[in-house]
């Protein structure tokens, strides 16, 4: 038993105490090698490409860095996706040529492009109720301003979708009854031009999401647009769906290409 204990002790002793060379000095201590940290690549030079439609009222897609403020003929337009993809749009009365602008922190770079103009025809449209041509009473008045700013507010959103590199397809199938640029004289008047598509369908015909988004606003009765619903596809291309007769969608909800969102209507200014 006793040899047992000291061998124990023993044991315990030569784990623990260092190893001695022969001429009395401690062993020198290994030094691990060190491995030099890989060289750190430079940041890729800002860069800017677009497609589209380079006309009035073409939309275009852009490619630069992701994070990089983008602006257009100077105006602000936010930051690229964290793919490096941004939108952008021409009015229906866009001058000859554009300014595209990307800027980062340490760089920045400019791109001129030309811009196509386009001729509209001018459409007349009779018969509509004259308070959603000429509104006077102050009740309606005071509706109209709190919609257009409740509109406003929905138009800043900036979800983060991607539908915006989808194929847009049509909400309905129909006739082209208005088309998208036309200058409207309305009951006589002349009015702001149209910046829409009207397709004459069946009342009640299932209207569908043109692309994948997140619904920026839906509200079933309002003045001039009736059902509308406000779909936000990303980097603010936001598509509209005015006149519905049913909303089957609410504000925040994600929707898919080819959703039913609602249904055709004619409420608001509409004649059919």
């Amino acid at each position: 038993m006793r040899e047992a204990i000291l061998a124990v002790v023993l044991l315990v002793a030569s784990c623990g105490a260092p190893t001695v060379a022969q001429n009395g000095a401690l062993p020198t201590p290994t030094v691990p090698a060190v491995v030099p940290a890989p060289p750190v690549p430079p940041p890729p030079p800002l860069d800017l490409t677009c497609a589209g439609a380079f006309a009035q009222g073409g939309v275009v897609l852009c490619k630069t860095l992701p994070g990089a403020q983008f602006f257009v003929d100077g105006e602000e337009r936010g930051p690229a996706d964290a793919a490096g993809w941004v939108v952008a749009g021409f009015d229906r009365d866009a001058g000859p040529a554009a300014t595209f602008s990307v800027r980062t922190p340490g760089e920045a770079r400019t791109v001129e492009y030309a811009v196509a103009p386009r001729t509209y025809a001018v459409q007349r449209v009779n018969g509509l109720p004259p308070d959603t041509v000429s509104p006077s009473d102050p009740v309606i008045l005071k509706r109209i301003a709190e919609e257009l700013a409740a509109k406003e507010e929905a138009r800043k959103s900036r979800a983060p979708a991607q539908g915006f590199l989808q194929g847009f397809v049509w909400p309905i199938q129909g006739i082209m009854s208005g088309a998208w640029g036309n200058q409207r004289v309305l009951n006589g008047e002349p009015r702001a031009p149209h910046y829409g598509f009207d397709i004459a369908a069946p009342q009640g015909t299932p209207v569908h999401a043109t692309a994948d988004g997140v619904i920026a606003m839906a509200n079933p009765d309002m003045h001039y647009e009736g059902g509308l619903v406000m779909i936000d596809h990303g980097q603010g291309l936001i598509t509209y769906y005015l006149h519905m007769s049913r909303l089957d969608v609410q504000a925040g909800q994600t929707v898919t290409q080819g959703q039913v969102i609602g249904a055709v209507g004619m409420k608001g200014r509409a004649t059919g």
